[in-house]
């Protein structure tokens, strides 16, 4: 259930009345169902959910990058992160540790998407026609 949307309050006045009442959550990105990661025809396992779920905690909580997917290409992780995150994410130090870290997942590839995180991104294929 979603008390909040069934009384007709709107995802503006959630943020407006959380932030008044000083709640640290006020302005947390939203956060799309994590089979969103996956590109369509793509059979989800617990296992695959468990390790996308475990390298977007790692980034998101263990890293603090704020707005942040980890998107599931078969052997490939790819990243997106806030464009004003970018220099952050490619940090040497950084760079060694998150590739370190989601290897050990069962990754085999980490890649960047240069673009940036962009809600939706593995729609792109199927706006032209091309599936991923």
């Amino acid at each position: 259930r979603a008390p909040l949307l069934e009384v007709g309050m709107t995802k503006a006045e959630i943020r407006h009345l959380s932030k008044a009442l000083g709640l640290a959550t006020w302005d947390k990105p939203a956060l799309a169902c994590l089979s969103s990661r996956f590109p369509y025809g793509t059979r989800i396992t617990a296992e695959l959910l468990a390790r996308l779920d475990a390298a977007e905690d790692f980034l998101r909580h263990d890293l603090g990058f704020r707005q942040v997917r980890v998107r599931h290409h078969d052997s490939i992780a790819r990243l997106e992160v806030d464009p004003a995150e970018m220099n952050r994410l490619l940090d040497p130090n950084l760079r060694g540790q998150i590739s370190e870290r989601l290897k050990a997942l069962g990754y085999t590839y980490v890649a960047v998407e240069l673009g940036g995180y962009k809600s939706g991104s593995l729609n792109a294929g199927l706006e032209t026609g091309h599936g991923h």
